[in-house]
């Protein structure tokens, strides 16, 4: 179960921040900019409709299961790091510093999405508010491969690439 010398595991790790920092808050990055550039129109119209359906959706699923989802999300972490890095193994470890900036993603996203139901958010707001929220979110993304990639290093300097 090596994990940090494994091709694929670095192709989930790029993928995941690149999914995660494209669809803001379930929303495509690339329909933002187009109703940003149209000012005015149908595109306009779609993509405040699509943040009002998630950010719906988020809320809706924070307010009747947050409480039992975050201590369910909280129990998996905490197994995680008992498993991976208190008993030494490699998966575990891994599948942590995936979890571990998701989680704090989904906790910005629930806090954003809170912000624009509040103030009602549309047009030039929204978009600035959900681009914050992008480039918050890109940060993590960084700070996670920055993290992962120096304990992926360390533990294949310390094993050795044969395992050995």
């Amino acid at each position: 179960m090596r994990s940090f010398s494994n091709l694929w595991f670095w192709i989930a790790l790029a993928v995941m921040w690149s999914s995660t920092s494209h669809w803001v808050l379930g929303v495509p990055w690339d329909m933002a900019q187009r109703a940003r550039k149209e000012e005015n129109g149908q595109g306009v119209i779609d993509f405040e409709d699509l943040v009002r359906i998630y950010t719906n959706r988020i809320l809706y699923i924070a307010d009747t299961s947050g409480l039992l989802l975050a201590g369910f999300i909280c129990f998996i972490l905490t197994v995680l790091v008992l498993l991976g890095f208190v008993y030494g193994q490699e998966f575990a470890q891994a599948v942590f510093l995936l979890g571990f900036p998701l989680s704090i993603v989904a906790l910005m996203s629930v806090a954003t999405a809170r912000r624009i139901q509040d103030e009602s958010l549309r047009g030039e707001a929204l978009y600035k508010r959900l681009y914050r929220h992008r480039m918050l979110t890109q940060f993590v993304g960084i700070a996670s491969i920055f993290v992962t990639a120096m304990w992926g290093m360390l533990q294949n300097m310390s094993v050795g690439v044969l395992g050995g």
